[in-house]
């Protein structure tokens, strides 16, 4: 990927991240639960995604993704793990909101994740700027 290309995709990607978390918060305002966690999700992905990108590392996968994020962010001290576990809980919640039959979130399980998610958004934003 050119390099003007490169920088073309992680903006985007970061602006997809906090335009998806906005998504978010207006699904969780309605009380549709199992779409905000899929959207939460969804903006955690964007960002990682982004970040991966910076670093030049590229995958096709969700799995590849949460694999790279753990080894070269996580393991590596640059990212507390418990953002680590955060992405592989929303990647597992919004795989049982969207796929398993009968089974709805709820408001005091989701709204908390709202500050967890803005917080590791935000934090991928400045280590994506410190490379710049």
């Amino acid at each position: 990927m050119k390099d003007e290309d490169k920088v073309e995709y992680i903006n985007y990607r970061i602006e997809s991240a906090y335009k998806t978390f906005d998504a978010a918060k207006v699904l969780a305002e309605n009380n549709f639960w199992n779409s905000a966690v899929n959207r939460l999700y969804y903006s955690l992905f964007y960002a990682v995604n982004a970040l991966l990108v910076d670093s030049d590392f590229y995958t096709k996968s969700h799995s590849g993704t949460k694999s790279l994020f753990a080894m070269h962010f996580v393991r590596t001290g640059k990212f507390d793990k418990s953002y680590g576990k955060l992405l592989a809980e929303l990647y597992d919640w919004r795989q049982k909101g969207d796929y398993d039959n009968i089974f709805d979130f709820d408001k005091e399980s989701v709204e908390p994740l709202f500050e967890r998610v803005k917080s590791m958004i935000d934090l991928i934003k400045q280590e994506i700027k410190k490379t710049k």
